[in-house]
């Protein structure tokens, strides 16, 4: 199958592109970013359009009069976003063990929904993923669902206890593209460095679940006044801090790369900061809920607004939403998280912690662009080149023999959150509700439209 995406604004941060192009997509693959008409949206001055042009038009006229000829079939993109697939590289799919809040295959299509071609899925199930057969079985199940590339986040630790390293070796082979305890953390600090160790010697990504549980104690929310009038136990900001600075020692001790999960905590995107500065090996991410919401959402005892870490003060999101802008936080992920009404409809201290947040992730972030906090470019890379380049993965970027794999959004559209339409299998999100502005439209994995809503 042919198919031309025209009129687009393409954006894509690993070729620096922001212009109108369509795009030629056949046998899976991109076969053309030719120039396309001047529209709004338009960010290439027309110079730069000009020897882009020229750049492109011989190998173009070469391809033109077969293409051209060739019957296509037509999408019509003007006044949207064209992008490299989304990557979202942390998030729960629940399979093995608890298919219940999700699937393999429900997971998928919710990240499809949201814009994502491409997941990575984290070791807490039941079985651990801590051997080759949950990660053969969690690959064997992704290819049936087909709706997203699903990589698979090996555990750190045997059975995410924490005493022991799982085979780091076996997971890499059985194509594991990374090694977290998330959910878990890492306590024993000899454990942690062993652990950044043997992942380098293998080349494996360590993604750190930043938690000191004995500072944490039975806490459940965000330390502070709020916890205090509702009677809830509080989680000081250095329970992740000092783990985040005692990990960060670790990676500039060992040399290995060191990836911090969830950062919500002002200290932590200090720490991070000051850790690049210095040229140690450590990226960061953070999740759409920790620049949107504030420990307020909980005040009501709403247990869709409880998570780990917990949601914390108007500064703590200050700190988040600068580190996106300067560059210290790499990769925005949403740690979709999925439960079902028997962890959710409990009293809070019970309660299971996280929210749901595939279907969300990309029109909360674009609020980012809408407050003028980033510009397009940055955001397109935080969701997409970023997270692409930090796993090693073959993604993340549009270029002609390259897959198609693509996400089309509409940045202007207006829409309420509603969770009973999403395709999760669990709808524990804070925001249902919400009107927002922005969302994807199309989204394709190797030349196949997997979700498309226009």
């Amino acid at each position: 199958m042919r198919l031309m995406i025209r009129g687009g604004r393409v954006i894509d941060p690993a070729s620096n592109t922001d212009a109108i192009k369509d795009v030629v997509v056949e046998d899976g693959k991109i076969v053309e970013l030719r120039p396309g008409a001047e529209g709004r949206g338009q960010r290439t001055d027309n110079r730069k359009q000009k020897t882009e042009d020229r750049q492109q038009k011989s190998e173009g006229e070469r391809q033109k009069s077969t293409i051209d000829n060739r019957q296509s079939t037509i999408i019509d993109a003007s006044g949207k976003w064209v992008v490299p697939g989304l990557i979202d590289m942390h998030t729960h799919l629940r399979e093995p063990g608890h298919e219940y809040k999700e699937t393999i295959e429900t997971g998928a299509l919710a990240a499809a929904a949201g814009g994502f071609t491409t997941i990575c899925c984290m070791p807490n199930t039941s079985p651990v993923n801590d051997n080759r057969s949950v990660t053969d079985y969690i690959l064997n199940r992704a290819k049936e669902a087909s709706y997203a590339r699903v990589y698979p986040v090996g555990a750190i630790s045997a059975g995410l206890k924490g005493e022991s390293l799982a085979e780091f070796g076996e997971l890499k082979k059985a194509g594991a593209i990374a090694v977290s305890d998330d959910g878990h953390p890492v306590m024993n600090s000899q454990l942690m460095r062993r652990a950044l160790e043997y992942a380098k010697g293998f080349g494996l990504l360590v993604i750190s679940h930043c938690e000191d549980l004995h500072l944490a104690g039975k806490g459940v929310m965000n330390e502070g006044a709020i916890a205090t009038r509702l009677g809830l136990r509080g989680i000081p900001n250095a329970v992740e801090a000092g783990m985040v600075a005692r990990d960060i020692l670790l990676a500039e001790l060992t040399g290995a790369r060191l990836h911090i999960a969830h950062v919500s905590a002002e200290d932590s995107v200090r720490y991070i900061r000051e850790a690049k500065k210095r040229g140690v090996p450590v990226t960061a991410e953070t999740a759409p809920h920790y620049f949107s919401l504030t420990e307020d959402a909980i005040l009501d005892y709403d247990t869709n607004a409880k998570m780990s870490p917990p949601l914390r003060t108007k500064k703590d999101v200050a700190a988040v939403r600068k580190g996106l802008r300067d560059g210290t936080i790499d990769v925005i992920a949403s740690d979709h998280a999925p439960h079902s009404i028997l962890e959710k409809q409990v009293e809070f201290d019970a309660a299971a912690n996280g929210i749901v947040g595939l279907e969300t992730s990309l029109p909360l972030s674009l609020k980012l662009v809408k407050d003028g906090l980033l510009d397009p470019m940055p955001l397109i890379a935080k969701m997409s080149t970023n997270p692409a380049n930090i796993l090693g993965i073959p993604a993340g970027r549009l270029r002609p023999g390259g897959p198609a794999e693509l996400t089309i959004i509409d940045p202007e559209i207006f829409f309420a959150v509603d969770v009973n339409s999403f395709k999760s299998r669990s709808c524990n999100s804070p925001f249902d509700g919400w009107r927002l502005q922005g969302k994807a439209i199309l989204t394709m994995v190797e030349g196949k439209i997997v979700f498309k809503e226009m």
